[in-house]
């Protein structure tokens, strides 16, 4: 019975541990140092505010101050002033779109998607293009209310909240891996 007890416990301790390799591995954690490098003479980077050649007002300012934090949160290049910067970051947002991607009994849009693309370009002080990528997209599925309002809130919140935080970190990966 005791030798049973112990077996009992190492299979729980075993399977405890399976668990919670599991869920790391699937979260998308990782451990810091992981070949995120900055390319070859850039120390500095300068982040200019994205044109916006959408309808959306405001829609640079979150996603130049989210690509600011990506930047600033991970250390690996130094956010400064574009006149002393190794590297200039700069783009635009340049559409978004908003479809319907389910229905009510009754055709109504109950849930649509926005979807937003971005042109982008990090280039040395001297001009030569270090990076670009003219179609960096992402999107996100929001509720439709029966309140106009509301669904706008679902809308912004799609973008703020979840496409541009995405985006941000996507730009900050492909710039610091491709090298």
């Amino acid at each position: 019975m005791q030798k049973a007890n112990i077996r009992l416990k190492e299979i729980k301790k075993t399977a405890i541990a399976l668990v919670v390799f599991a869920a790391l591995a699937g979260c998308g954690y990782h451990f810091k140092g992981t070949g995120l490098k900055a390319p070859e003479g850039v120390r500095t980077i300068a982040i200019t505010m994205l044109e916006n050649r959408t309808s959306e007002s405001g829609i640079e300012t979150v996603f130049t101050s989210d690509l600011a934090y990506e930047f600033t949160r991970s250390k690996v290049l130094r956010v400064v002033d574009k006149n002393t910067a190794d590297a200039v970051l700069s783009g635009r947002v340049a559409s978004l779109t908003v479809d319907t991607i389910s229905h009510t009994a009754s055709y109504y849009s109950d849930e649509r998607r926005v979807t937003i693309t971005l042109d982008l370009a990090l280039k040395r002080a001297d001009g030569k293009v270090i990076w670009s990528d003219s179609a960096l997209s992402d999107k996100e599925a929001f509720k439709v209310d029966s309140s106009r309002p509301e669904t706008e809130k679902n809308r912004r919140k799609a973008i703020k909240d979840y496409i541009s935080k995405r985006l941000a970190e996507k730009i900050h990966n492909r710039i610091l891996s491709d090298f």
